[in-house]
């Protein structure tokens, strides 16, 4: 593995000061002291393996340079392994390869809400310690989840840019009839299903007169190809259709891409959903997006694979503990039932949330590098 270059160490800096204050105040007061990890050296051979849905892709890339310069920093190591295609299978030969060679610990993104639940079950057994970000498994199948969001907070999101950017175009989010359609990964990946489902139920709360085109939904599997095939069926499918909305970052630059071949600008259908800054900074300048938005992936890949060593290290990590997360701030343990209400809360696993989400426009994109 190489060490990473000086910028992107600087990179991490600049991001961990940023994040540093809202982490402080997302947490809150608690009755127990902010727990501390262990001293770098005692435990610096300890090497997390790092496992995204799918290699290739902007987000799970720019993550996995967020971690290696973290990890480089703070004594322990990051091997990043996934695919270049969205394969179930193949993450469970990664966490099988993961128990042959008894590694220390694992944080995995799930492309199934449970279908790697028995595999994940079998590392933890063989005393791997295992852990989740992005897009979470079973919560008895994991210690920790580090999450972007809640499913209500991210759902919310996702709608409220799309009304914006209506809006913008002169249209009335709150009382014209307005036509969307859904644009993601597949049914069965837990994040992006549960943003859609929370976003649906905030339409019907709050924009009833919002009609879906499409309640089947279109599914890309995150494949860019794929995404742009899809992108174009939906935009010929549904040509009255105002607003698409694309809660995965392989979609939505493959929707922008649909439009733009087919001729398509803001001014003319609204398309909106999470990728990273730097895979829409071209969609924007051409007109075709107006925003969109994200998270910290960088800090949040960083976050999971420092709790996943201090986890490996023999940490105990319980709910309701603070922990402190050098250069990064605290962050609380809190139960599973804030990402699903029917999980299991037990007191030795848990999730960990991140502060706060960003929206981009061609105002504010160029201070973002990811």
């Amino acid at each position: 593995m190489n060490r990473p270059g000086i910028k992107a160490m600087a990179l991490i800096e600049v991001l961990a000061a940023m994040i540093l204050g809202l982490a402080c105040a997302s947490c809150g007061e608690s009755s127990q002291p902010a727990a501390t990890g262990p001293a770098p050296g005692a435990q610096d051979q300890i090497t997390i393996i790092l496992i995204p849905k799918v290699t290739g892709n902007a987000f799970f890339e720019s993550a996995n340079a967020g971690a290696q310069a973290y990890a480089a920093g703070h004594g322990f190591k990051v091997d990043y392994r996934g695919s270049p295609e969205a394969s179930v299978d193949r993450q469970i030969e990664i966490v099988e390869q993961a128990i042959r060679e008894k590694a220390n610990g694992l944080s995995i993104s799930a492309l199934d809400a449970r279908a790697l639940d028995r595999v994940l079950k079998k590392a933890m057994d063989s005393g791997i310690a295992v852990t989740t970000w992005d897009s979470d498994a079973g919560s008895d199948a994991r210690r920790l989840m580090v999450s972007q969001g809640t499913p209500s907070q991210l759902g919310k999101m996702l709608v409220e840019m799309a009304s914006k950017s209506l809006l913008k175009r002169g249209k009335s989010p709150s009382s014209d009839h307005i036509r969307y359609a859904w644009h993601y990964s597949q049914a069965t990946v837990s994040d992006q299903n549960s943003w859609y489902k929370e976003g649906e139920e905030y339409i019907r709360r709050t924009y009833p007169n919002w009609e879906n085109v499409a309640p089947q939904n279109y599914y890309s599997e995150q494949d860019s190809e794929l995404a742009l095939a899809v992108g174009k069926e939906i935009l010929e499918t549904h040509p009255d259709i105002d607003a698409i909305i694309c809660n995965d970052s392989t979609s939505l630059p493959g929707q922008a891409a649909a439009a733009r071949e087919l001729g398509l600008d803001a001014s003319k259908v609204t398309i909106t959903g999470f990728a990273s800054p730097n895979a829409m900074k071209e969609f924007a300048r051409e007109g075709i997006i107006d925003r969109w938005g994200l998270w910290d992936c960088q800090i949040q890949a960083a976050i999971a694979c420092y709790l996943t060593w201090r986890l490996a290290s023999g940490q105990a990590i319980a709910t309701g503990q603070v922990i402190e997360v050098p250069e990064i701030g605290l962050v609380e343990v809190m139960p599973n039932t804030v990402l699903d209400p029917s999980a299991t809360n037990l007191p030795y696993t848990g999730v960990v949330l991140l502060p706060s989400r960003t929206e981009f426009t061609i105002d504010n994109m160029d201070g973002y590098d990811f």
